[in-house]
């Protein structure tokens, strides 16, 4: 039994494998909830908080979990108001995910990513986003955004 074990196996392995075919395009209404996600770290990047606050409901929150480049380690929640109330001018980041998963229900959607925070080239930390977007009068916008956050165990680093 064991020769005919091995010997179908080694038959399996002669074949050529399936064509490989690229994941199709992520549906129209996956696209336009993922491009406003990723329209806020334009604005992160420059630190322009009245710019922010057109892309995200005020009363909405910005809460990490986890380790900062500081050192602080923790939880830390704040409304999208203050956090922009709080940002510098030309003191921003560079925050980049990648594969992201969009999942949409009528007019509530959410994504989840892997991200990496450079600043000059440098990777300061990584971690998950989790965004959750609203759709209103045909607009998505970032109601909230959850993420945790390390400094070491980062792609780049």
């Amino acid at each position: 039994m064991p020769m005919l074990l091995t010997l179908s196996v080694l038959a399996l392995a002669a074949q050529p494998l399936p064509r490989v075919e690229a994941l199709p395009p992520p549906a129209f209404e996956d696209a336009e909830v993922l491009a406003a996600a990723q329209a806020i770290f334009a604005p992160l990047e420059t630190g322009d908080g009245p710019a922010l606050l057109k892309l995200v409901y005020p009363d909405g929150r910005v809460t990490a979990s986890g380790t900062l480049p500081s050192g602080f380690s923790g939880t830390r929640s704040r409304s999208w108001a203050d956090y922009a109330a709080r940002m510098k001018l030309g003191a921003g980041f560079v925050e980049r995910i990648s594969n992201p998963v969009v999942e949409v229900d009528g007019d509530v959607a959410m994504v989840w990513a892997p991200f990496t925070i450079t600043e000059g080239g440098k990777v300061l930390s990584c971690g998950i986003d989790h965004f959750d977007m609203v759709r209103e009068s045909g607009v998505w916008k970032v109601m909230n955004i959850t993420f945790s956050s390390r400094v070491t165990g980062c792609p780049g680093q």
